[in-house]
C-alpha cells in the first residue's frame, strides 16, 4: 500500500519516468515535467529521496537509485499497456 500511495501522489511516478535514462538537474526536470511549479517539485523529488527512489547527486542532478530503476522496469508492462490502449481508442474514434 506505501507504493500505491508514493506512486499515486500527482507527478512521482512522471519524475521517476523522466529520470530514466540518467541525472537531471532541477531546472531540466522542471521543464520535462509540464514546468510544475517549484515548490511541488521539491516536494515531489524529497518524498521520492526519502523512499530511496531518487538520489541527489554532488552536481545537484537528481537521478534514479537502483531501487529507483527497479520501479522504472516495473512500469514497462503498464507502459506497453498503454500505447496498446491509445491505439485501440483511436481506432474506435476513426471507426466512428
Amino acid at each position: 500500500m506505501a507504493a500505491l500511495d508514493l506512486f499515486g501522489r500527482r507527478w512521482n511516478l512522471r519524475i521517476v519516468w523522466e529520470l530514466r535514462n540518467g541525472p537531471v538537474g532541477f531546472r531540466a526536470l522542471q521543464e520535462r515535467c509540464d514546468n510544475m511549479s517549484s515548490s511541488v517539485l521539491r516536494q515531489r523529488l524529497t518524498e521520492l529521496l526519502d523512499a530511496a527512489l531518487v538520489e541527489q547527486h554532488p552536481d545537484t542532478t537528481y537521478a534514479l537509485t537502483e531501487l529507483g530503476h527497479g520501479a522504472h522496469r516495473a512500469l514497462r508492462p503498464l507502459v506497453r499497456w498503454s500505447a496498446d490502449w491509445a491505439a485501440t481508442l483511436s481506432d474506435s474514434e476513426d471507426a466512428r
